[in-house]
């Protein structure tokens, strides 16, 4: 009798190990299912982080038109500190989300409460929330096809869909699935690097930039910028050319940041592509998060986004004292006016930040007067 039950005492035990096995085996079952077939293989092939999986070779916007880019990608330093992993488009609930390359959807569901969608490209996967999806999990779909429509949440007061790009463990700026001119900051056709050469290609191209430039000055005889040193492939072209600037300080524009000059117009060695390049602007260093003030009453013309100077806001001053002039702030966290916004001489248009080509929190001012590139400091 002992002995039966010690056997039904055994095989009962057998038989709970034998339920918490199915269960295991069941949720990496459902584990497996949701990184898709040859996930493993593709696993092994690039560990999180590598660099090594693929990406598409065609992408797109995952909205109908250009969105606005309200947030830039901003990683944290490190994988634990606070960052932006992914970018902010402009939209508004009910505007179409659309596959920004081939895929197949591996998820569809609520994180923290947000609804969620998730497209495997075979190497990376977009994420987008808010999205109330249109698809379902397991359906393969093609760049451009709906996934649903932007949904209601508070990560920006349901004005942006959130986009991330991860490739295992890494985040990626998703800005690289998209082709055209207003990709990431390219000027033309978009190529796809090892993040290993980026700063070098980014520095042909800025070369590229200068030689055409230089062709233009060549022709026009002017050097497309006043009032700070010339590289030296450009001839040096009059300040007069402009005709009268009136002295700095004289015009009514106000500093857009209380922080001192940390870098000023003129050629330099950058920070971020070591290269020898034009400074095209004032740098004005100030906190992450401090107010960013329009330097004079007009109209915001363009806010975008860009590989180099990050989020970016130009507002179009009018005439003043005889010269057509634009300002344009950069590397901000974000702005808080649009395209086509009305603004005044010292209310706040964006908060201070460290996006695109920065080593540090600071205001990045340009000025154009009659579409010539200035020192700003020269009309401040």
């Amino acid at each position: 009798m002992t002995h039966s039950r010690q056997e039904a005492r055994g095989w009962s035990g057998r038989r709970s190990g034998a339920r918490v096995v199915v269960v295991v085996v069941g949720v990496l079952a459902v584990l497996l299912g949701l990184l898709g077939p040859g996930a493993t293989s593709r696993a092994e092939a690039a560990p999180d982080g590598s660099g090594d999986a693929p990406l598409p070779t065609t992408g797109g916007w995952p909205l109908d038109g250009t969105p606005t880019v309200e947030h830039a990608f901003d990683p944290p330093d490190q994988p634990w500190l606070a960052g932006h992993r992914g970018v902010d488009l402009e939209a508004r609930p009910g505007q179409r989300v659309l596959s920004p390359a081939d895929g197949r959807v591996v998820f569809v569901g609520r994180v923290g409460g947000k609804p969620v969608v998730v497209v495997d490209h075979g190497g990376v996967r977009s994420t987008f929330e808010p999205v109330e999806a249109s698809v379902r999990v397991g359906q393969r779909v093609r760049q451009g096809q709906a996934l649903g429509r932007v949904g209601h949440e508070a990560h920006c007061q349901d004005r942006c869909l959130h986009w991330g790009l991860k490739r295992g463990k890494a985040y990626l700026d998703p800005l690289v699935l998209v082709q055209g001119p207003a990709s990431a900051g390219s000027a033309g056709t978009l190529r796809l690097v090892p993040s290993s050469r980026r700063a070098v290609v980014v520095a042909e191209a800025l070369a590229r930039e200068v030689a055409r430039r230089a062709v233009e000055a060549a022709a026009t005889g002017g050097t497309g910028f006043v009032g700070g040193p010339s590289l030296p492939s450009l001839p040096a072209g009059p300040v007069g050319a402009l005709g009268p600037l009136g002295p700095a300080g004289s015009h009514g524009f106000v500093h857009p940041v209380p922080g001192a000059v940390t870098s000023r117009f003129g050629r330099r060695f950058h920070p971020v592509l070591h290269v020898w390049k034009l400074h095209d602007g004032t740098d004005f260093g100030a906190a992450c998060g401090t107010p960013i003030r329009a330097a004079y009453a007009g109209r915001v013309s363009r806010r975008i986004s860009s590989v180099g100077y990050g989020n970016r806001l130009f507002v179009d001053h009018g005439q003043v004292d005889g010269h057509h002039v634009v300002t344009a702030y950069n590397h901000a966290v974000r702005y808080v006016v649009g395209p086509g916004a009305h603004v005044s001489r010292g209310q706040v248009v964006g908060y201070v930040g460290r996006t695109g080509f920065a080593t540090g929190c600071h205001l990045h001012l340009m000025v154009w007067l009659d579409d010539r590139m200035v020192d700003p400091m020269t009309w401040l």
